[in-house]
């Protein structure tokens, strides 16, 4: 069996900066100062993060909860949600999808969302499946504090309300684009993976409009995305294959640089906090080895130094 050569990933470290919380988690049941458990403290995503003690009341099982000062920021960082971030990436098109039907998902294949993003639509069960990976974005510095506040003019307890808030910040995220996945876009519902479902003849048409889309991107390369009715995956015994639109090297190219350039220019901007990307390294991986990134950076390439790997064939 012939093995599959060339980078298989291409794998990136984030460093980013920022002030303040930009991504909540809502109101936490808590311990307060007379020992009762309130409901109006409103925490961040911490990693880890339990409001319980480990401790319980023998005779009824009541659990402890912990009290909203009781947070070790190192042991439970802050982080911002790959959700989150996934949302502000593709925050253009982020509302697109309310909109996709059967009938219109040639526009949606020829998009960001279509050939990066990924999605769902439900009615129809068409689907791609993201090609980008991302971790969560976990701070580094741990600068978070205990805020109380008190609506204007109000007296009673209720008014209070306090929250866990941060200063500056600083992340470490990484992240990787699956090659496997942004080169084949499968139209046949063989093995429920249909990106849309297509009529007699209509592949050449969306594989086109695909290929202007890239091409777009980058005008420099020569991309090329190519219907045919029967594309197998190498190592496959029956060579039974789908019908789909395979890219060629420089179109995945104009799609890994047009995502790592969307990551670059990342910023997130809410009510009292902000985040933007400020550093990317990139890993043009050609092991075995996912996110060897993250492990050992000596071994990182941050050049593309051959083709990107072939993983399927047209039989």
């Amino acid at each position: 069996m012939e093995k599959v050569t060339g980078i298989k990933s291409v794998d990136f470290k984030i460093k980013a900066l920022g002030h303040g919380v930009v991504n909540w988690n809502g109101p936490t049941t808590l311990t307060g100062d007379n020992g009762k458990t309130v409901d109006n403290h409103t925490l961040p995503k911490l990693r880890g993060y339990t409001n319980l003690t480990g401790k319980i009341k023998e005779e009824t099982g009541y659990k402890y909860m912990k009290e909203a000062t009781d947070i070790d920021f190192k042991k439970t960082p802050l982080y911002i949600s790959q959700n989150c971030i996934r949302h502000h990436l593709f925050k253009e098109q982020a509302f697109d999808l309310h909109f996709a039907a059967e009938k219109n998902l040639e526009k949606v294949l020829a998009s960001i969302t279509g050939l990066i993003r990924g999605y769902v639509v439900p009615s129809s069960q068409c689907k791609r499946t993201s090609p980008l990976l991302i971790e969560d974005f976990v701070d580094q510095l741990g600068n978070g504090n205990f805020e109380q506040f008190g609506q204007a003019g109000a007296r009673d307890s209720s008014s209070f309300f306090s929250k866990t808030t941060f200063g500056d910040t600083q992340y470490i995220s990484y992240g990787s684009i699956s090659i496997e996945q942004l080169q084949f876009i499968s139209l046949d519902k063989k093995f429920d993976r249909a990106s849309m479902i297509i009529k007699e003849g209509q592949g050449e048409v969306v594989a086109m409009a695909v290929q202007n889309f890239i091409k777009s991107l980058n005008p420099s390369l020569n991309p090329t995305a190519i219907f045919h009715s029967n594309y197998v995956r190498n190592g496959t015994i029956f060579e039974e294959g789908e019908c789909g639109i395979l890219l060629n090297d420089d179109a995945v190219q104009a799609l890994v640089e047009q995502t790592l350039s969307k990551l670059a220019d990342l910023s997130i901007r809410q009510a009292k906090g902000y985040m933007y990307v400020d550093e990317i390294s990139v890993d043009y991986n050609d092991s075995h080895k996912m996110m060897r990134i993250k492990r050992d950076e000596s071994e990182v390439v941050g050049e593309k130094h051959m083709s990107f790997a072939q993983y399927f064939y047209a039989k």
